[in-house]
C-alpha cells in the first residue's frame, strides 16, 4: 500500500488548523481537536496522521470490494460499457 502523501497544514492565530490535500482544503480544526491533532502530527509521521484526520486514509480493500457481487450492476462487471437499447 502506498504510504500518503500531498497533505500540508497551517496553524492559523485564531488556534485553528486547516489541513490541504493537495492545495484543496480537506478539514479544519478548531479548539480541543486542533491541538490534540498538533500533538500527534508533531510526534509521528505528518503524511499519516493528516490522512487519518481528514479520512483519506486507505485501507487497501478498494480493489477487493470493487469486485464483490454485492457492487456489480446487471451482472456486468466495473468498467465494461453499459448495453445500448
Amino acid at each position: 500500500m502506498p504510504k500518503p502523501h500531498g497533505f500540508t497544514y497551517r496553524r492559523h492565530r485564531d488556534d485553528s488548523v486547516v489541513i490541504t490535500h493537495r492545495g484543496r482544503t480537506a478539514a479544519v480544526l478548531r479548539g480541543d481537536r486542533a491541538g490534540k491533532f498538533l500533538a500527534e502530527v508533531e510526534s509521528g509521521d505528518a503524511q499519516l496522521v493528516m490522512a487519518r484526520w481528514t479520512g483519506a486514509y486507505k485501507f487497501g480493500n478498494e480493489r477487493l470490494a470493487r469486485s464483490h457481487p454485492r457492487n456489480q450492476r446487471r451482472g456486468r462487471a466495473h468498467g465494461q460499457p453499459r448495453d445500448q437499447h
